[in-house]
């Protein structure tokens, strides 16, 4: 990765450990817009690295939830549908 992504996924890491000791999970925009007020490349950049981190917990959220149902013999979750309604 180049310098402005490396940045943005540090403090993305970081970000979302504050949101998860705040119980606040939207306190990404606040930083966006402190960061985008000074740079919107790093603004973006951070963005993504947020949608792409956040994505993954939920993935992986939705993952250990199937398997735990699964294991206990009941329905495992559905997946919300896609922008296509499927």
């Amino acid at each position: 990765m180049g310098v402005v992504e490396d940045l943005a996924d540090d403090l993305a890491r970081e970000t979302l450990e504050i949101m998860a000791e705040k119980n606040d999970d939207r306190f990404f925009y606040e930083v966006a817009k402190v960061v985008g007020a000074s740079s919107p490349t790093l603004e973006e950049a951070y963005l993504t690295a947020m949608r792409v981190r956040m994505a993954s917990v939920r993935g992986r959220k939705f993952l250990e939830a199937t398997l735990k149902a699964l294991r206990d013999g009941v329905a495992p979750p559905q997946a919300p549908p896609d922008s296509a309604g499927h």
